[in-house]
């Protein structure tokens, strides 16, 4: 009997000896717990690979799953990012490294020594870790816990498409057209100006929006190849503050849809942004406001 479980402990030990060596979907992996939402993480893990020329971003299997490669003199390794959302304000990413030409070389090491690898990997993480509790800063938004009306009104609007990142400079090369010829014509403006979402592709972080002005409907508006007018139909929707710099407003409509999913609300996947501050008067962003509105499904 003693020699049977000896056996199996030992059957055991090879078994997991031949998964570490072998069969191990990745050679090393780091946890990190972010107070954001999934949202936040997503784009900050994107944006982070997009500033680095050695990082490619190889395949988003979904929202929360993203595989990234990073290159490191004449070492490729594979990042495989899990994003777990834990709590309303916090997240868990779990980092999957891989070497595939030095695989079995650090799965012997990393046990017995601080590699390289192991190094280079930490060094990486914190550098990504440190990236976003920074960005982390330089925003903040708060959802109302009440369904809100956006009224509706009659708008000049300049339809314009852009990715994510580039929406704000969207609007920054488009404001003073749509701003001087509506002041040089006298149109009466009737409100602030906002952003009209009309196509979001979440799987290539591109979208279609109409940058819009509030005016006064009448005969006499002026007419050119750019500017167009409409009227745009208010809506009932979740509602979020945002405070902070306008290019990364986009995160209010991650927290929108966190709010919607828990709550078990449909939502139309248009989101509406509002804006109560001018930032070519620069200042601090944190004093930036926008309203951010996300529209229910009727």
């Amino acid at each position: 009997m003693r020699n049977k479980i000896v056996y199996f402990v030992a059957f055991l030990l090879l078994l997991s000896l031949v998964w570490y060596l072998f069969l191990k979907p990745y050679d090393y992996s780091v946890s990190i717990i972010s107070k954001t939402f999934p949202g936040t993480i997503n784009q900050s893990i994107k944006l982070w690979g997009n500033t680095n020329t050695n990082t490619v971003l190889l395949h988003e299997k979904d929202f929360l799953n993203i595989e990234q490669q990073l290159k490191f003199n004449d070492s490729i390794y594979q990042y495989q990012w899990k994003i777990t959302p834990v709590n309303d304000s916090t997240s868990k990413i779990k980092i999957y490294i891989s070497d595939a030409d030095h695989s079995l070389e650090n799965r012997l090491k990393i046990p017995f020594f601080d590699t390289n690898f192991e190094k280079r990997t930490k060094r990486t993480i914190l550098d990504f870790n440190n990236a976003l509790n920074e960005h982390l800063e330089k925003f903040k938004v708060t959802v109302l816990d009440t369904q809100q009306q956006l009224p509706e009104t009659y708008c000049a609007y300049i339809p314009i498409k852009a990715s994510q990142i580039g929406k704000a400079k969207g609007m920054m090369q488009n404001y003073p057209i749509l701003s001087t010829v509506l002041v040089d014509n006298n149109v009466a403006l009737n409100g602030r100006p906002f952003l009209e979402i009309t196509d979001w592709n979440r799987e290539m972080d591109s979208i279609s929006y109409n940058f819009c002005y509030p005016i006064i409907k009448s005969d006499s508006l002026p007419k050119n190849d750019i500017i167009k007018y409409k009227n745009f139909n208010g809506f009932k929707g979740l509602k979020a503050i945002y405070n902070g710099n306008y290019i990364t407003s986009d995160r209010a409509w991650y927290a929108l849809l966190d709010y919607a999913k828990k709550n078990g609300m449909e939502v139309t996947e248009r989101p509406v942004e509002v804006f109560f501050s001018n930032p070519n008067f620069g200042g601090n962003e944190l004093e930036w406001v926008a309203e951010i509105y996300m529209p229910l499904k009727e």
